[in-house]
């Protein structure tokens, strides 16, 4: 039996697998996660409505620190543990 990541390393990975940048092993790995973990899973939908809002044109309304904290929070969450980002 193949044992399941871990949350962090589903959620370091979830924006690779919105963009559909994993290889076929990493896209298996986050998938089978999904499938038993209720918390990642809202992670995942909150990515989507978080990146569907932002595509929008009401994003272009958001005050530029918003919009700044947004990015940087995407940013981060979008980068593996342990690289950059600030503390």
């Amino acid at each position: 039996m193949h044992r399941l990541i871990s949350c962090s390393a589903a959620v370091e990975r979830l924006w690779a697998y919105l963009d559909q940048d994993l290889d076929e092993h990493d896209q298996r790995e986050v998938e089978a996660h999904l499938a038993l973990c209720k918390r990642c899973c809202g992670e995942l939908e909150l990515a989507k409505h978080l990146r569907r809002f932002l595509a929008t044109k009401h994003a272009a309304d958001l005050p530029p620190g918003v919009r700044d904290r947004l990015d940087r929070f995407i940013d981060a969450l979008a980068e593996p543990a342990g690289e950059g980002g600030t503390q």
